[in-house]
């Protein structure tokens, strides 16, 4: 679904791909490309690699993921939902994918291909894209979540590069055991967003219309963080 109260993202390329691109990524390099992404103010990056099936399903010929993560400003999170919440959201998206070009061309200055993946583009779920790295999970709330935090936005880089440190196995998946005895996004919804399955009823939801943030807002693992909810989890299992 898009997001419908972003803004269109100007295209901020000062490099064009190289012709050969490297396919290969030293340690090194890899080391200093994740120090620049934090330079730039992002919390963290992920990597996804995607299979044929998944190609093939949303039709793309993308291969290989940078997933650039930042944190979301709990100050206006905790606004109430309005139309100015959302013009602050939207300058705040704007400005990491400034950033975000500014890692694709410090790809391409090293000889990589690097493209934004447009987050306007309706023509795949990032979201989807994200779960293919095993480095997230969907919350019950229809929320993608990283160890990070549950209130990221996320930018997305195609690359030349097979060699990232991919994950294999995805170790979040007991969320979605600890969201089933949960429920709290859901009994507390102040839109009652959900339908009898537990699916969002986006008509209803006004989170891509004025920022309602409150599934947000309610979430043990935006008050206590993920690490927190874990340990707890454990001891009860």
């Amino acid at each position: 679904m898009r997001i419908r109260y972003h803004q269109p993202i100007p295209n901020f390329y000062n490099f064009e791909n190289p012709t050969s691109p490297l396919n290969s990524i030293s340690d090194d390099f890899l080391n200093e490309l994740k120090q620049f992404i934090l330079d730039n103010d992002f919390i963290g990056v992920s990597y996804s690699k995607l299979s044929d099936d998944f190609k093939k399903e949303w039709e793309i010929d993308w291969d290989n993921i940078l997933i650039l993560k930042y944190v979301m400003s709990e100050e206006i999170l905790k606004m109430d939902p309005s139309k100015e919440k959302t013009k602050l959201e939207d300058m705040e998206f704007q400005e990491f994918a400034h950033k975000t070009f500014e890692i694709a061309d410090f790809l391409r200055k090293n000889n990589f291909k690097a493209d934004l993946i447009h987050p306007l583009d309706d023509r795949v779920s990032l979201r989807s894209i994200a779960m293919q790295s095993n480095d997230c999970i969907i919350t019950r709330s229809n929320m993608c979540m990283f160890k990070e935090g549950l209130n990221l936005g996320f930018f997305m880089i195609d690359t030349s590069i097979e060699n990232f440190p991919f994950k294999k196995e995805n170790d979040m998946l007991w969320v979605k055991d600890f969201c089933s005895t949960c429920g709290v996004c859901i009994d507390r919804c102040p839109e009652n967003a959900f339908d009898d399955d537990e699916k969002i009823k986006r008509k209803v939801c006004t989170a891509h219309k004025e920022g309602c943030s409150k599934c947000v807002l309610l979430c043990p693992f935006f008050k206590r963080g993920y690490d927190k909810v874990k340990k707890r989890y454990d001891r009860k299992n």
